[in-house]
């Protein structure tokens, strides 16, 4: 990790793939990861750990699968949502979005349950930042 400050700015300008996150820095035992986001994710639930979203950009829609029935949350920018471990969920992002996520280092991107993974959700613990 940088011993130095990081723009977001530039961290998002320097990678165009979309739902493929890069890890800015960590803090504790959680990393802290940016992703360029647009069109839909994959339902899926991290079964073990919340997961906070921050949007930068852009407006981000999370469909929550709920003990009394689904809801969906709007998230525009500047907004943060928490979703609670074990919810299952399924972010979208129809004209784009670019967030930053905390999530334990280690996390997969689809969670530990979820529905097929479509070719253009990459499956990762996050990708080193090259800026």
């Amino acid at each position: 990790m940088s011993s130095e400050p990081i723009s977001l700015g530039e961290a998002l300008a320097s990678f165009d793939a979309l739902w493929s996150p890069r890890v800015v820095t960590r803090v504790n035992d959680y990393d802290v990861r940016i992703a360029k986001v647009e069109g839909e994710h994959v339902w899926h639930a991290h079964d073990d750990t919340d997961e906070f979203f921050l949007v930068l950009d852009g407006e981000l829609s999370i469909s929550l699968r709920e003990p009394d029935g689904e809801r969906t949350v709007s998230l525009p920018r500047g907004a943060v949502f928490t979703v609670p471990r074990g919810t299952e969920h399924k972010p979208r992002a129809p004209f784009g979005a670019s967030i930053l996520m905390f999530e334990p280092t280690g996390t997969l991107t689809v969670g530990e349950r979820h529905d097929e993974v479509p070719d253009h959700v990459d499956v990762t613990t996050g990708h080193a930042l090259d800026v």
